[in-house]
């Protein structure tokens, strides 16, 4: 008998929240059908309080403009005409500042991406951007250095000297010589020893015969000054 009762009243409970899931169905399509599915959507986001939506608010009403972002660049060029590219988003106009000084302005392309074709002055060049976005601007950009050099490396070999003769034992050559700091050095394509202040050295073993060596020092920039010597070796 007491089975009998709870069974009756589970089925009455599950009759009655069968009910209110059709009523409610025929409720939302009442709506739906009367006021249109954005006003259904929207009722449902104010009622459930939706944390996205009021973000989604938060966020198209803000002031923040995200800024650009650069590209790598080499530390240093040799020569004064520079590309410089990055990103940003569509429709901003970029601002490029180098050694804080605007320099030019371009519009960014459909994909957010932009570029800059500029001449540079000799030495450290900062090289920064921002984007203007509905008459508001972002901060500055990553910054970039690169230093403008063209100037030839100075290279002086102090042993061997040009024409020097070598024989018996003596069957390698200390070259030694020195550059400007921060350069490399190599001697017949081998790198040499550098110092902080520039002196480099290479131990060169000899051929029988006439042996040429060759110099080549080269900079951060890419500029190069070679040297020859010509010695010769009898064993």
């Amino acid at each position: 008998m007491t089975r009998s009762r709870l069974i009756r009243k589970i089925e009455e409970k599950t009759k009655k929240n069968l009910a209110l899931s059709i009523l409610g169905i025929i409720l939302t399509v009442f709506i739906m059908f009367k006021f249109g599915l954005p006003f259904l959507i929207n009722l449902s986001l104010f009622l459930s309080g939706s944390k996205n939506n009021q973000e989604f608010s938060k966020s198209k009403n803000s002031s923040f403009i995200a800024p650009p972002v650069l590209n790598p660049f080499p530390q240093a060029t040799s020569s004064a005409n520079i590309a410089i590219s990055g990103i940003g988003s569509k429709d901003q106009t970029i601002s490029l500042y180098v050694n804080d000084e605007l320099i030019n302005k371009v519009k960014a392309q459909d994909d957010g991406t932009f570029s800059f074709k500029e001449t540079v002055k000799h030495g450290e060049n900062i090289i920064k951007v921002r984007a203007i976005e509905n008459d508001k601007e972002s901060e500055f950009s990553n910054s970039i250095t690169t230093v403008f050099k063209n100037s030839l490396p100075t290279l002086n070999i102090n042993s061997p000297s040009d024409g020097q003769s070598f024989s018996k034992d003596q069957n390698a050559a200390d070259v030694k010589g020195i550059t400007d700091a921060d350069n490399r050095i190599t001697v017949n394509g081998f790198w040499a020893i550098i110092d902080e202040s520039g002196n480099f050295s290479y131990k060169l073993p000899l051929r029988n015969g006439e042996n040429l060596i060759k110099v080549i020092a080269t900079d951060i920039a890419g500029n190069k000054t070679e040297k020859e010597i010509r010695i010769t070796y009898s064993p």
